[in-house]
């Protein structure tokens, strides 16, 4: 049996890492919103920018990529660049990435037909952004 005391101890470690979590999730959101706020982003950054889960971020960007490769041939061309993505932890390959604005990302999530509830929620908020 366990005393009283390392159970405070154990409730207030639980509650600190709880609480830095949360702290680190509330300044990644805020860093994504002043982001995309400066120029154009990637579709991700732009979910995270409303605060949404992590779950939900996923299942929303990659959504929103497969309609921008669509928009991508009917005229809507986000900017090119040209990153070094690591693959387990070594060869850094060149990988080609767009990022959008948020009139391009508007125009994107205008085409996306989500299902989930909280997916359309998230849409929008993309579109009125």
């Amino acid at each position: 049996m366990t005393s009283a005391r390392t159970r405070r101890a154990d409730l207030l470690r639980t509650r600190a890492r709880a609480n830095r979590a949360a702290s680190a999730e509330r300044r990644a959101t805020a860093r994504a919103a002043r982001r995309v706020r400066a120029g154009a982003r990637s579709l991700t950054t732009h979910v995270i920018a409303l605060g949404v889960s992590r779950e939900t971020v996923k299942g929303v960007a990659k959504a929103l990529q497969g309609v921008a490769k669509k928009e991508r041939s009917n005229g809507l061309k986000g900017k090119r660049a040209r990153i070094r993505r690591t693959a387990r932890g070594f060869k850094r390959h060149a990988v080609t990435v767009y990022r959008y604005t948020r009139a391009q990302v508007a125009q994107i999530a205008a085409q996306y037909k989500p299902r989930k509830p909280e997916y359309k929620a998230v849409r929008a908020a993309l579109i009125a952004a």
